[in-house]
């Protein structure tokens, strides 16, 4: 969850527009109910965490416009309105294999303060919601990006179209032109996006009738363009590959601007295709929300009004309760409307990207109607199961290892190439599941061994004392499919090859193996991490389920690690074919 900081001032603001009074000491009390946890609030600014799934959250603007609904200070819309607009974007058919999605808004009119440090703080929060929305919504511009414009430098009609290379112009922020490779390879927001235009030999831009280059998209805006501090009317246009991703977000943008009294024109778009469309919707969009869910959930029969109260202080509207007429006679899922019930017609605005499903709706109602008054229940249902085989696997494999003075352990299945297969000398196995929108370089892939993670914890722990002796049982994605394996890994003096074997042996003694049925085969030099002559499979009636051994000194130096290391692998479905249940 990002944490973002909301200065008091600018929400302050907000709120005088709308003839409302800011109190900061209840913002600690309803964002938390809101499910936003507070870390901090002073007298300048709260500090807010606010949930991926909540981007309605990421401003000044649109935070301040779910105070007042929550709070029942005022009403919100459920719709955006957006007046019929003259202005066109015309999208060459070259940027159907380029940069497909083409949205767009004009706002007039937008209150961005009256004193320059007012002024000031606009358009740095305007930059921070952008950002934010381009690393959330728009997963690091590759789905969406956004760029926002004066628009009193600017000449409609404009068109999209694809240009080489070697087209140029000055990019934001600088003063002499520059070609779009130059763009990519030398300026800073060029270099950090250049991933996303690999093996494209032409490049989307936005121009206006006087031919100037107002976006680059997802890369860099036209310096002619730059928002200061005298733009009061702005364009917006939002690019990308995700429909519902681009939408939302430039709903998002004129929604900010529209909550300081800019008025929100739509834009006459044709696209790549010879489609027209009018950019932005403002419509709110209706979902059917069965009574029997809201009861099943929550556990409580909501009045109407209790209903209607509950969903706008989440910035909803009940449209209307009745009984159904049409759809399926049997449900088969929770969220089935059946004929003969109550269901309930509830609008929801259509930048709330995160509702997709009635039971989303169910959640919003449940922190409108306050987690507190709902009542404690316990199950009367009495479920009778049966463990899976793997189930009793994953189990005597963990007691054999805590038998052994082993601490259980869990670590993330996202992993690197360079610490599953380079630094381990270990051989991917199979198809490796890249990571299309890494968040960190150290994050890039789905892990296909475990020891590895292990190592890195050790090595985070490196400076506590010795020793440390930790396993995991977790999933590994091989081939594009999930995995169940085990390792264990020792960082301790005096202990070595021989400690590593009488782990492997109490596993597969307590896992069921007949040690008639097991042998051990030595890894070849540097076939895995092991130190040379001290690293061995593990083979059970012929076929290998592991390994063990001594940590290589420049395997565990790599990794950050000084002390000596002893650790070991398995794979638990294999072992679990061979090796028959003894409980069974």
């Amino acid at each position: 969850m990002p944490t973002l900081e909301f200065k008091h001032s600018v929400i302050r603001y907000i709120q005088k527009l709308r003839g409302i009074n800011h109190e900061p000491e209840s913002w600690s009390d309803w964002l938390v109910e809101l499910g936003c946890p507070v870390d901090g609030n002073d007298s300048n600014s709260i500090e807010v965490e606010v949930f991926p799934d909540r981007p309605d959250l990421l401003s000044h603007e649109t935070i301040t416009r779910a105070s007042r609904a929550f709070l029942g200070l005022a009403k919100n819309d459920v719709d955006l309105e957006v007046i019929n607009g003259k202005t066109e974007i015309e999208v060459e058919g070259s940027l159907e294999r380029v940069r497909p999605i083409i949205k767009g808004a004009i706002v007039k009119g937008v209150k961005t303060g009256s004193t320059p440090q007012e002024r000031d703080e606009f358009i740095q929060s305007l930059m921070d919601h952008q950002e934010k929305l381009h690393m959330t919504l728009g997963r690091k511009r590759k789905f969406s990006s956004i760029g926002v414009h004066d628009l009193s430098s600017l000449e409609p009609p404009f068109k999209v179209i694809t240009v080489p290379g070697d087209f140029s112009f000055t990019p934001l922020a600088c003063t002499e032109p520059m070609t779009i490779s130059e763009i990519l390879s030398e300026h800073p927001k060029g270099t950090e996006y250049s991933h996303l235009m690999e093996g494209l030999d032409e490049y989307p831009v936005i121009i206006d009738s006087n031919d100037q280059v107002l976006s680059f998209p997802p890369i860099i805006n036209g310096s002619h363009t730059t928002v200061h501090e005298g733009t009061i009317d702005f364009f917006i246009d939002v690019t990308g590959w995700d429909s519902r991703a681009c939408e939302a977000c430039l709903l998002l943008i004129c929604l900010s601007m529209a909550e300081r009294g800019g008025l929100v024109e739509g834009v006459n778009i044709t696209g790549f295709d010879g489609s027209k469309v009018i950019s932005p919707r403002g419509d709110a969009k209706e979902h059917r929300v069965p009574d029997r869910l809201i009861k099943k959930i929550l556990g409580v029969e909501l009045t109407s009004s209790e209903l209607s109260e509950s969903i706008e202080k989440m910035g909803g509207r009940l449209e209307q309760s009745r009984t159904v007429t049409d759809g399926p006679n049997d449900y088969e899922r929770w969220s089935d409307c059946v004929v003969g019930e109550i269901e309930h017609i509830i609008s929801m605005p259509r930048w709330r990207s995160d509702i997709m499903h009635p039971i989303d709706i169910v959640e919003d109602i449940s922190i409108g109607y306050g987690f507190k008054n709902l009542p404690e229940k316990h199950s009367n249902l009495h479920i009778d199961a049966i463990p899976l085989d793997s189930s009793n696997q994953k189990r005597r494999f963990g007691e054999s290892m805590r038998a052994c003075g082993l601490q259980e352990v869990q670590s993330l299945t996202l992993s690197n190439k360079k610490d599953q297969f380079d630094l381990t000398r270990w051989e991917s196995q199979g198809r490796v599941t890249v990571i299309s929108n890494p968040i960190t370089s150290d994050h890039t892939i789905l892990r296909q061994y475990i020891l590895p993670s292990l190592l890195r914890l050790l090595a985070a722990n490196r400076h506590h004392e010795l020793p440390q002796r930790v396993y995991e049982l977790g999933e590994v994605v091989r081939d594009w499919e999930n995995k169940i394996r085990g390792g264990w890994a020792c960082a301790e003096s005096g202990s070595g090859f021989t400690s590593a074997k009488g782990i492997s042996l109490a596993m597969l003694r307590d896992m069921g193996a007949d040690f008639s049925d097991v042998q051990f085969k030595p890894t070849a030099s540097e076939e895995g991490p092991w130190i040379t002559g001290r690293g061995s499979k593990i083979l059970v009636k012929g076929v290998e389920v592991g390994e063990f051994g001594e940590v290589s000194p420049d395997v565990s130096g790599s990794f950050g690690l000084k002390s000596p290391i002893h650790a070991g692998e398995v794979d638990l479905a294999a072992i679990g074919e061979i090796i028959p249940d003894p409980l069974i």
